[in-house]
């Protein structure tokens, strides 16, 4: 074998060794080695017989693929990073970055980028993106169905850009283009911006009946210190309850959501996690004595819908388990996977890879794709469907297309500050993208259920105390 060749044949063992290294593991074994020198055969005939001599560039590109679609091959959410890849995923965990502001998912089947959500106030929300949207062509290039995270890497870059992005939306297909902006997800809104300060936000829902509402977009490193901020608010307008509003959170940090659903708990496991040797811990909550870990005193609704995934499914099955919360709206994702960041010394690669699964307090598995122990893939009476977080009887609220549409057109409008108002009628024929008129009398049908439940959960607990003060002591 030429000397030039070699290259490839010594860089794929020194990769093996750099993941020990990043792990603290032992060095791989033999059968590992054996695995990586038949990836360096077919590197080094690629070097020896291809139509054209490759750069050091495409060769270390070639690599990365190959390594990505290895680590896609294990399950939907273990990836690896390149030096690009990890600035833009610690940026996000931080919850400043620079793109359009939404949360993309990758179908691996149909090899296509899906979105989860946009973001509340951003650039993609403002050009009408919306969730289930597929990405087929990012700037007129096709997203490759074997490597549609380089696709996902291209819609991302320098804030007053414009990317344009072809969707699949049911029939239609239509392009979408996009300024990039500066994106700072704040993890915490109200249900409007507020009438006196157009940075603040209202959480008071129904100010007579004492409802507040706090909308959580997502768990990044400020998503407890918000919303504590927020609770420590609505405690200063008098909310007796509270509606929690995780739709479209696609999740985020587990110690976030750990923090955040302790502040609802005065007791009671809240996650248990558990690895390939099923060892791993319980996290239970702890009493603080504030105000909201009184279930009778505060009652709170959660809301959830198929783009709630991960740390939100957390909180909603810790508070659902330990009768915390009445669940109202849709089922939510099912990913009940813990993955860790494995950085490289140089800090320039790394992994994400998944390493535990968590279980409800009741001890249920609710992912829909992750099946880790043997036990598992041998039990052939395990229900597939049975997955994700579940409204409580008689409160599950399914959204129509024109419903979801309204939803998404109204939340655009809040998240500007504007009130919701009748759009002008076109005046020329409508383009295929084109959204309906925005329906002044649109009520959300996921927040009226919540809010029937809490107006009645505060008469009932009103009359148990009048109840108790009238009784002789």
């Amino acid at each position: 074998m030429p000397h030039r060749h070699l290259a490839w044949f010594v860089f794929v063992p020194l990769f093996v060794i750099a993941l020990s290294v990043w792990s603290f593991q032992t060095p791989p074994p033999e059968s590992d080695y054996k695995r990586m020198y038949a990836i360096a055969d077919v590197l080094a005939e690629v070097d020896k017989s291809y139509y054209r001599e490759l750069t050091n560039e495409e060769k270390q590109a070639m690599i990365e693929a190959m390594i990505k679609g290895g680590m896609r091959s294990l399950d939907p959410y273990s990836e690896y990073f390149n030096e690009t890849d990890l600035k833009q995923f610690t940026s996000d965990n931080r919850g400043v970055f620079g793109g359009i502001g939404a949360m993309l998912d990758v179908d691996i089947k149909k090899g296509r980028l899906i979105v989860d959500a946009p973001m509340p106030d951003s650039p993609a929300m403002e050009a009408g993106l919306m969730a289930k949207d597929e990405i087929l062509k990012v700037d007129g290039e096709a997203v490759n169905p074997a490597d549609p995270d380089a696709s996902r890497g291209r819609i991302k870059g320098e804030p007053g850009t414009k990317v344009t992005l072809n969707i699949q939306r049911g029939e239609k297909n239509f392009d979408i283009t996009i300024t990039r902006a500066v994106i700072q997800v704040h993890a915490v809104k109200g249900f409007r911006k507020s009438r006196t300060d157009p940075k603040a936000w209202d959480y008071m829902l129904d100010a007579e009946s004492g409802v507040a509402m706090i909308r959580l977009a997502e768990f990044s490193e400020k998503s407890f210190a918000e919303v504590q901020t927020a609770l420590k608010a609505i405690d200063d307008a008098g909310a007796k309850a509270l509606i929690l509003d995780m739709r479209n959170n696609g999740g985020g940090l587990l110690n976030m959501a750990e923090k955040i659903a302790d502040l609802f708990l005065a007791e009671g496991v809240i996650v248990q996690t558990k690895d390939r040797y099923d060892l791993g811990k319980v996290t239970k909550a702890n009493r603080d004595g504030t105000p909201w870990e009184d279930a009778k005193k505060r009652p709170l609704a959660v809301l959830l819908n198929g783009a709630s995934a991960s740390a939100t499914e957390i909180v909603a099955a810790a508070l659902q388990d330990n009768n915390r919360a009445v669940i109202v709206g849709e089922r939510s994702y099912g990913k009940g996977s813990v993955q860790r960041s494995i950085i490289a010394g140089d800090e320039k690669s790394g992994l994400k890879l998944t390493t535990q699964i968590w279980l409800t307090p009741n001890g249920r598995h609710i992912d829909k794709g992750i099946i880790l122990t043997r036990k598992e893939r041998e039990d052939t009476t395990r229900d597939k469907e049975d997955f994700g977080v579940k409204p409580d009887d008689g409160y599950e609220v399914k959204l129509s297309e024109a419903e979801m549409i309204q939803y998404f057109l109204h939340l655009r409008e809040v998240d500007r500050g504007r009130e919701p108002r009748q759009a002008p009628k076109p005046t020329t024929k409508p383009a295929k993208n084109e959204l309906p008129d925005i329906d002044p009398d649109y009520r959300d049908p996921v927040v009226e259920k919540a809010l029937d439940y809490l107006k009645n959960a505060l008469k009932d607990g009103q009359k148990a105390q009048l109840k108790r003060t009238l009784e002789p002591s």
